[in-house]
């Protein structure tokens, strides 16, 4: 179920977080569906996520390209994280729809209160607790039958829907649905570009923002555009997608990341080495991908900008980009990008 590309080295994860490292932890819950005890079935399962989170995102693409979004139930915590007057703690995921969002002045209509554990907890951390753990993070996927945590391994989940996603109660035709692991492209194909993609890409600029290190950030800032130009080259030979003709887990994964780069990255992430946009073959494949079904509603750009904005040092959101226009419109017009 696992490859390299799933979690970080936690090699002196103290001493490299105290001279600025980031370092992405472990997820403690690695259970699968189609253990014997998570039977593959339709309506058992439900997703806890935020929209602005990258990792989060990956599932949510997975449900809807997978047409599992009437079998798969999902809570959708509020972007900001709980604040420093919490009654429970700072830094929390919550689910809040009443929340007004500095960003838009209102409530967030995609924000969910917690309905996957009949308990309706407040905090994502309560539905850890409950089976005693202090983990906190999103995504989980939840057993509503079992009252369990099946998995919060965002790389894991993305796998086990599209293997089980015919038992699961997939509404798209089996013949007509994206398959992430196409019989057509050999899987070491896709492991090595997963691995290339979530060091440098996915992780590479959480590496970048949110390290305290000139060092370091540069080391991550180089190693970000280095990759970004080498899949600009790997997608000059007109091929559609990163492994050819058939959209598969490594585009689903590259997509969040670059989906964020131009509206969100740039600044909050200091990766202002240059847009998307920049990169004409990269922009049209971000174009391509968002044009497909289900992908434009998998995500959020107003929680994306609300959650990383909205939690910086003085909470105030920018409002551009809005040349050549506002996103994610852009996306829709990949002729934005010249060759």
């Amino acid at each position: 179920m696992t490859d390299a590309s799933t979690e970080e080295d936690q090699t002196d994860i103290n001493k490299r977080r105290a001279r600025g490292e980031f370092v992405r932890g472990i997820s403690g819950f690695r259970h699968a569906i189609g253990d014997p005890v998570f039977p593959a079935e339709p309506d058992r399962y439900h997703l806890f996520v935020a929209l602005n989170c990258p990792w989060c995102h990956r599932v949510t693409l997975a449900r809807n390209v997978l047409g599992l979004q009437n079998s798969i139930t999902m809570d959708v915590a509020f972007p900001n994280r709980t604040g420093d007057d919490d009654p429970e703690a700072p830094n929390l995921w919550e689910f809040a729809p009443d929340r007004i969002a500095s960003l838009t002045g209102e409530t967030l209509p995609e924000c969910t209160s917690e309905t996957g554990t009949g308990k309706g907890f407040r905090l994502a951390k309560g539905i850890y607790r409950a089976e005693g753990s202090e983990e906190q993070s999103l995504p989980i996927l939840y057993d509503k039958i079992q009252g369990r945590i099946v998995n919060n391994e965002s790389a894991e989940i993305v796998r086990m829907l599209d293997a089980a996603a015919d038992s699961l109660g997939s509404t798209i035709p089996a013949a007509e649905r994206v398959r992430l692991y196409p019989d057509e492209v050999p899987r070491h194909q896709i492991h090595d570009l997963n691995e290339r993609i979530y060091t440098a890409i996915n992780n590479g600029a959480y590496k970048a923002g949110f390290s305290s290190d000139q060092t370091i950030y540069e080391t991550a800032f180089d190693a970000y555009f280095e990759t970004l130009e080498y899949l600009e080259e790997h997608l000059s030979d007109g091929r559609p997608y990163l492994t050819g003709n058939h959209f598969s887990e490594a585009d689903l994964r590259l997509f969040p990341t670059l989906y964020r780069h131009d509206p969100v990255y740039y600044v909050r992430m200091k990766l202002n080495g240059a847009r998307i946009l920049d990169y004409p073959y990269l922009w049209r494949w971000l174009c391509r991908v968002y044009a497909l079904p289900g992908i434009a509603e998998a995500g959020s750009l107003v929680h994306c900008r609300q959650g990383y904005f909205g939690r910086s040092w003085n909470c105030v959101v920018p409002n551009g980009p809005l040349k050549p226009m506002s996103y994610p419109e852009a996306y829709l017009h990949p002729e934005l990008a010249t060759l």
